[in-house]
């Protein structure tokens, strides 16, 4: 039991130690015991909110967050939860304002707030909104694989696949071990029928990765396929005890094994373009390009997050010259190397007739993004 000569700060601190480790409830009890001792500490109010808001108790979570911004109107936590809130009571005129004056407090560089604000949004179906949020939240930390990540998952939302391939493949580059990213990267491209790019990247990552049923089924199918495995073959196992722990069957792996057996000639169990995904997501603004003449000047971001300015000719000249592994080969080979490296990731065949169509496929295959 706490002491009650703790001050407000260390009800603070603990109680997000506790929220930390997912022990809401105890982080609760251990806030309100705090604000009965110190009812203006504003923080605690703030913790206690969000402790309410994560155990989806929405009425509490607003009554409290109105106490939060009772005791400071521009607490931008506060609002910013308080948003979310209002999101879940279908206030969404109310919820859009509260987030407005986040913006109007000069928090757009504040990464976490960003995305905070941008996932609440995208739940709720308010992508156009989301996106501005989550913008603002890659502009401020352009190395940010999480902010990366959000931009790639909405680009597909919105149907924009090579800003999609381009931000997931830079989500990766920034963190290779971004498991979310890299398993929604790998259901791209397995919808697109790339199979080999599909499984190079599914077998990136680890059963215990994976969160939905969809995913697993895939990985185990292009493991079968790919790799010429038997049902009984012993690197499956880790696979499908996995994905009986996410379907909840109690039955075993025998069942499993033959509902493989009974899948749709691809390999799929649902529709592959209903895919059934996670994270929070945006959208590339950028991506509607138009094609111009020869000499038209072009603006171009590669994956490393280096921007280049030319025509497509003087482009490939600066990217090679930056590429510190292929800066001393010839122009040819830093294409065909480039090239056969797309191929493997995403499929994507890149051309090598010139440097705009290299460029333009390079954009394709998420190797970079045309800005202009």
């Amino acid at each position: 039991m706490s002491a009650r000569f703790m001050s407000s700060d260390e009800y603070d601190e603990l109680a997000h130690r506790l929220y930390n480790e997912g022990r809401y409830d105890d982080a609760l009890g251990l806030l309100k015991e705090g604000t009965g001792l110190y009812p203006h500490a504003t923080e605690l109010h703030v913790g206690m909110s969000y402790a309410y808001l994560v155990r989806e108790e929405y009425a509490w979570a607003r009554q409290s967050f109105q106490r939060a911004l009772g005791l400071d109107p521009d607490h931008e936590d506060a609002l910013a939860g308080y948003g979310e809130v209002l999101l879940q009571l279908g206030q969404r005129t109310d919820a859009l304002e509260h987030f407005e004056r986040v913006l109007e407090l000069g928090f757009r560089d504040d990464h976490d707030l960003m995305l905070q604000i941008g996932r609440a949004l995208f739940r709720d179906g308010l992508v156009a909104q989301a996106l501005r949020y989550f913008e603002y939240g890659v502009t401020a930390h352009p190395d940010s694989a999480d902010a990366s990540a959000c931009v790639g998952y909405v680009s597909h939302r919105l149907g924009r696949e090579g800003a999609a391939y381009f931000w997931l493949r830079r989500a990766l580059a920034l963190e290779s071990h971004h498991a979310e990213a890299r398993i929604y990267l790998a259901n791209l491209l397995y919808d697109r029928g790339e199979s080999d790019a599909a499984l190079h990247h599914f077998e990136q990552t680890v059963p215990d990765d994976h969160y939905d049923e969809l995913s697993l089924w895939r990985t185990i199918d292009l493991k079968k396929t790919c790799r010429r495995l038997t049902d009984d073959d012993p690197s499956l196992r880790p696979w499908l005890e996995r994905l009986a722990a996410v379907a909840g069957e109690r039955e075993g792996i025998d069942i499993l094994l033959a509902e493989l057996e009974s899948q749709q000639p691809d390999g799929s169990i649902r529709n592959p373009h209903q895919l059934e995904l996670f994270g929070a997501l945006v959208t590339d603004p950028q991506s509607m390009l138009r094609r111009g003449s020869p000499g038209d000047s072009h603006i171009v971001a590669t994956l490393a997050g280096h921007l280049f300015k030319g025509t497509w000719d003087e482009i490939l000249v600066q990217m090679k010259s930056a590429d510190g592994e292929l800066a001393a080969v010839s122009m040819n080979e830093f294409m065909a190397s480039v090239a056969r490296r797309g191929r493997a990731e995403t499929g994507v065949v890149i051309p090598l007739t010139d440097a705009e169509a290299f460029i333009r496929g390079s954009a394709r295959a998420g190797v970079l993004r045309i800005i202009r």
